[in-house]
């Protein structure tokens, strides 16, 4: 098991996963490691395996070799038989689902249940995942809708909700459900641009609070300013991880990473 620099086991260690759609590889022996309280940015072209990274990790997506543990369990697989040690058994869907709400996942195309209202969305996963009453849930409900500055809206159906407040709702869904970690994919890619700086205060505050996060992004600013680390893929593996000014630097020697940064230089990051 990996450890972090603190010598402590790492919360979530990402060990050699690859992962292919037909012929086509996706994830290369992904290696990568993420501490507690850590904001982890990973960045990169499109097609470089970001968002299939993410959803291994939540096991939205299997991964065909590697291994991937959170808190040292391993996601989506338990060991197989002893007489067959090297082979893998998928969880049981009780299981996997147990192990998703220890997972936060908030997406770029908000994912709201329509007929629900901001409250409701963030009630169902504490009352049928969690097992919380219908006024504990609501209650937690209203404490996140408040965080995220929508304590107004809590009887507010999705089509009534701007992109920006959607998207808070669906941030306010998941860390409601106190996971380990929180996965973002793309959270502002559907937005337009006066309503992105909305959504990244809320995730700026998350951080703050020492939320462990790892999101995928171009708000090439925002990674900057937020990371403890940025990974770069690229091909499908990891290409460059560090510090943000080292990554990110204008003298960087990787040339792929210079190339992909390039597009953001006009905006001063």
């Amino acid at each position: 098991m990996a450890t972090s620099s603190n010598d402590k086991p790492a919360l979530l260690d990402i060990a050699g996963v690859s992962k292919a759609f037909g012929s086509v590889e996706v994830l290369r022996s992904v290696s990568l490691t993420v501490d507690k309280g850590e904001v982890v940015t990973v960045i990169g072209p499109s097609g470089s395996g970001k968002t299939t990274l993410l959803r291994c990790v939540n096991f939205l997506e299997s991964y065909d070799s590697g291994s991937i543990r959170i808190d040292g369990k391993e996601v989506g697989f338990r060991p197989g038989p002893a007489r067959n040690s090297g082979a893998r058994q998928r969880r049981s869907e009780g299981d996997l689902a147990a192990m998703r709400a220890e997972t936060g996942m908030v997406f770029q195309s908000f994912n709201l249940f329509p007929h629900l209202t901001a409250a409701g969305n963030i009630m169902l996963g504490l009352t049928k995942v969690r097992g919380k009453s219908k006024a504990e849930a609501r209650a937690i409900a209203e404490h996140w809708l408040g965080r995220v500055g929508l304590g107004h809206k809590a009887d507010s159906l999705p089509a009534e909700l701007s992109g920006g407040q959607q998207q808070r709702v669906g941030i306010a869904r998941a860390v409601a459900m106190e996971p380990k970690i929180l996965l973002l994919d793309e959270i502002t890619s559907a937005l337009d641009p006066e309503l992105v700086g909305e959504v990244l205060a809320v995730v700026r505050s998350l951080a703050e609070d020492g939320m462990t996060m790892v999101m995928v992004t171009h708000e090439m600013a925002f990674a900057r300013d937020a990371s403890s680390r940025i990974v770069f893929m690229a091909d499908g593996g990891v290409s460059a991880v560090g510090p943000p000014k080292e990554v990110l630097a204008a003298e960087t020697t990787n040339e792929r990473l210079c190339t992909f940064l390039a597009r953001f230089r006009a905006s001063h990051f």
